[in-house]
């Protein structure tokens, strides 16, 4: 009987040192990310509550940190990170929207010890420079570049890029590689920089878009940096008259721009598939703090994709299934 009670002791012990090394392992996450009322960051939860489900069943945990305005962009996405960083996080999964802003105070969370994956906005030379472990989201200039290619092929030969959050670098990238990609098959392009509170106001948006159609006459092709932006400029676009002469396309998706797609309003959408980038930078860094598992791959590219008439249905499935 006293052996077994040895054994039966030993036993509780090594249970219990087994639980508390879980436990000392088990990552703690913060990923910061844009407005409640901005859809494309609400599919970005979605795939962060999927990845949270198996993130908790080893013990850790995830907390999204959104920003309540774009009005004061870079700060406000500073004070972000410092929360995360007071909340003595082992991960944080960060957009890179605002560089000179940001970088420092990821710099100062890596060296802290703190495991960083850049998402959606940074890239992997910037994921190098800083230290963090990868990149998990869209080349933007490639993509953007797509988009231009796109209008091109065409026939637009005068295309206008709608910026509502000018500054932020992956939208500035984006509207470059528009630039680029028509400029290089011989159209042209420029940006057309609205002050940041424009972001989610339809009636500013609109009326901004309008007024630029009615003077540039010439103007055949329109797209903007945002799907609730896109929604936005079919209104400017219907008002101006000009439904017919102007194509729209746009960066990311929601229902209305893939409604107008299939109905032939709206020529195509640029998707670089949110949903994985959150889903997948949650499961790759609570991977590296938990096990210390490493993915060969990097950057972890999920776009661009075009989605258009020629293949609208598919992507409507995929909507209806929550994965788009």
């Amino acid at each position: 009987m006293k052996g077994l009670k040895r054994v039966g002791a030993a036993l509780v012990v090594a249970t219990a040192i087994a639980i508390s090394a879980s436990a000392a392992m088990a990552a703690k996450i913060a990923v910061v990310g844009g407005k409640n009322d901005d859809a494309f960051w609400n599919i970005i939860k979605k795939g962060l509550d999927d990845a949270r489900v198996v993130v908790q069943a080893n013990g850790g945990s995830v907390n999204y940190l959104r920003l309540q305005t774009y009005d004061n962009f870079g700060p406000d996405v500073v004070q972000l990170i410092q929360t995360a960083i007071s909340q003595k996080v082992d991960g944080i999964v960060i957009p890179d929207w605002v560089p000179e802003a940001e970088d420092p105070v990821i710099k100062n969370a890596i060296k802290s010890g703190i495991k960083v994956i850049l998402m959606n906005a940074g890239g992997f030379v910037k994921a190098k420079e800083l230290g963090a472990i990868n990149y998990v989201g869209s080349d933007e200039y490639v993509a953007g570049k797509a988009g231009g290619e796109y209008f091109a092929t065409k026939g637009k030969k005068n295309v206008v890029c709608v910026n509502t959050v000018p500054g932020a670098a992956n939208l500035e990238a984006r509207c470059k590689g528009v630039i680029d990609g028509i400029t290089e098959k011989g159209g042209k392009a420029k940006q057309l920089p609205l002050p940041a509170t424009s972001f989610g106001d339809p009636t500013a948006v609109a009326e901004a878009i309008k007024a630029t159609l009615l003077q540039d006459k010439s103007i055949d092709g329109l797209i903007t940096i945002s799907a609730s932006d896109a929604d936005s400029a079919a209104i400017g676009i219907t008002q101006a008259s000009k439904t017919e002469a102007v194509m729209l396309g746009t960066f990311d998706l929601n229902q209305s721009g893939l409604d107008r797609i299939k109905g032939g309003t709206q020529g195509f959408v640029i998707d670089q598939q949110p949903y994985l980038q959150s889903l997948l930078a949650v499961m790759l860094l609570a991977s590296a703090i938990d096990f210390g598992a490493d993915l060969p791959t990097a950057p972890v590219l999920t776009g661009p994709g075009i989605v258009d008439a020629s293949n609208i249905d598919a992507t409507l499935a995929g909507v209806r299934k929550g994965a788009r």
